[in-house]
């Protein structure tokens, strides 16, 4: 049986696949060529991560031929998964296999706005041999996380992996989820301790208006969380981190939120018309910008390639 991994696979996750009879096609076909190459290469299985499309037309054009298709994360946006599902196709994602990337990236961008990497970074080169004394100034005003309180939209795996980092900094938390469960969070050491707490919690609104800054974890691209209405409740010079979904904070809204000096910086890992970003985006000089890598470490691949190989296996040889 074929598998291709049209935007990658680990080198673990193809070995566990090679192992149990699985044949691994590592080719990259563009999107409009997929059905065609599927067809004649006799591909069964589909690996994808964010940059091929699964649609409705391409499992009509295949008629029947794929078996299960595979998402490399936790999103499926890209998915018609009901129509799969309906098909008798398999559908499959890697929900814990980045969350500890992606909750690590948050506080990369954290730590870095706090203390204005994001544009030392960028002048230090261009500047930091004649303007030394005044770039020391200009940063002279950064800030600790230990003691502010963060907000977290969205309290799956990646909300609570943040906020076990949050808690290990020193942070105050506020929570917002839409199931509103209470929940357990336990925080492990390195040590093999372990601490366990309580987390209830509360409306989008007491998030808004309490956070320093705010982390969203949220499902479904192009569905507005953040826009105008909720940044004007937010507190004067907050933060806020965006690695969940484009679109899910406007970023006209919240721009135009940077520039008057309503909010004090921002991080953006996603955005709405990627891949190619909003200009006006790019060149704020209150974003700290990356492209879409929450998930993209070395440790997170090889848990996604295996958790993926592992699932194939079950569904299609066991």
């Amino acid at each position: 049986m074929k598998v291709l991994a049209n935007d990658g696979i680990s080198p673990s996750g193809i070995e566990k696949l090679e192992a149990a009879g699985f044949e691994v096609d590592l080719t990259t076909v563009a999107q409009d060529q997929l059905g065609k190459y599927i067809k004649e290469n006799n591909v069964s299985v589909l690996l994808v991560r964010s940059a091929t499309k699964v649609r409705k037309d391409l499992m009509d054009e295949l008629n029947g031929q794929l078996k299960l298709i595979g998402r490399g994360g936790v999103g499926m946006d890209n998915i018609d998964v009901d129509y799969a599902r309906d098909k008798g196709i398999h559908v499959i994602n890697t929900p814990a296999a980045s969350s500890r990337s992606v909750a690590e990236l948050v506080f990369a961008h954290l730590l870095g706005m706090v203390r204005y990497l994001f544009d030392s970074n960028q002048r230090m080169p261009l500047e930091g041999d004649t303007q030394f004394k005044a770039l020391k100034k200009n940063y002279a005003a950064g800030s600790e996380l230990k003691g502010k309180t963060l907000g977290i939209i969205g309290f799956g795996r990646i909300g609570q992996e943040v906020a076990r980092m949050a808690y290990g900094l020193g942070m105050n938390l506020l929570v917002h989820d839409r199931s509103g469960e209470e929940k357990p969070l336990t925080v492990t050491f390195a040590d093999g301790q372990s601490l366990t707490t309580t987390v209830k919690p509360v409306s989008l609104k007491e998030v808004l208006k309490g956070a320093d800054f705010l982390t969203l974890h949220v499902s479904g691209a192009g569905k507005t969380v953040i826009g105008k209405n909720e940044i004007a409740l937010m507190k004067d010079q907050a933060g806020l981190v965006n690695t969940a979904r484009g679109g899910v904070v406007n970023e006209v809204a919240l721009i135009a939120a940077l520039e008057e000096g309503k909010l004090r910086y921002a991080a953006l890992d996603v955005f709405e018309n990627e891949p190619t970003p909003a200009m006006q985006v790019l060149m704020s000089p209150y974003t700290s910008l990356t492209p879409h890598i929450g998930a993209a470490t070395l440790e997170a691949q090889d848990r996604i390639g295996e958790e993926l190989a592992e699932q194939i296996i079950t569904l299609l040889k066991n």
